[in-house]
């Protein structure tokens, strides 16, 4: 079976722009309904795919987090050459931890992180996301149980480079937290199962923003922005953004 490859986008609205960053093992499909959403309120969203995501597992491996970081980048320049100054950044997971970088290294209106790890305490919860995504791709090949097995166990042996390249991202972008001065809205699931949830309180406490709030979704999974809360999610992500000192 042929599995559609999902494609980065651009909805293109208001002045204002918001660049959607997607998860670990995610694609564009994470943020979709919130970029359709924002675009209906004036916004124009940009959400790209990095390296090696929307694509067969073997991909992923080889791929890094330095070059998700310059596909982030590119992100960026893509909505400041659409002629776009302001622009503010919303993550998920991975994507949390990209726009945090995104949110000391350049100028952003604001930034939300959702569900983004600070610890890398949890490597074995990572891993094991990569290996149910591993699987359920496998499955959507039409591939036997048994390959699947062997396929999935080959992959998570050859996987351990970039899950310690990744550790380092965190870990990088945990010591600099407390450079981040531009306003931030910290979003969190209670039954987030995918990482250590002491993260967004971490978050939340270190950057040094004067306008800077947290929440948290008691109804929610790790992909936030698919669960049950997502339209308060959409409501509550506006109203930071309308609050944001836009020219």
């Amino acid at each position: 079976m042929k599995i559609k490859e999902p494609k980065a986008f651009t909805f293109e609205s208001g002045k204002r722009a918001v660049l959607l960053l997607h998860g670990f093992t995610g694609h564009t499909a994470d943020v979709r309904m919130l970029g359709r959403y924002l675009e209906k309120q004036g916004y124009t969203c940009h959400a790209p795919i990095y390296r090696g995501h929307g694509k067969p597992p073997e991909e992923l491996i080889d791929a890094t987090p330095e070059q998700w970081w310059a596909d982030v980048m590119e992100a960026y320049h893509h909505l400041k050459e659409l002629g776009h100054s302001e622009i503010a950044v919303v993550g998920l997971s991975l994507g949390g931890v990209l726009g945090l970088k995104l949110a000391y290294s350049e100028q952003v209106k604001g930034v939300i992180p959702m569900c983004a790890p600070m610890f890398f305490d949890n490597e074995t919860q990572l891993t094991k996301g990569f290996k149910t995504f591993a699987k359920e791709y496998k499955q959507l090949e039409g591939k036997d149980d048994d390959t699947i097995k062997e396929e999935v166990n080959s992959l998570m042996d050859q996987s351990a480079p970039m899950f310690e390249q990744l550790g380092k991202l965190i870990t990088n972008v945990k010591t600099n937290v407390d450079t981040i001065y531009t306003p931030a809205f910290v979003v969190q699931a209670e039954k987030d199962e995918m990482i250590n949830t002491d993260s967004a309180a971490y978050i939340y406490e270190n950057v040094e923003s004067d306008h800077k709030d947290i929440k948290w979704y008691k109804e929610s999974g790790h992909v936030i922005t698919l669960d049950k809360e997502k339209e308060q999610l959409h409501e509550d992500i506006l109203n930071f953004l309308e609050k944001l000192d836009w020219e």
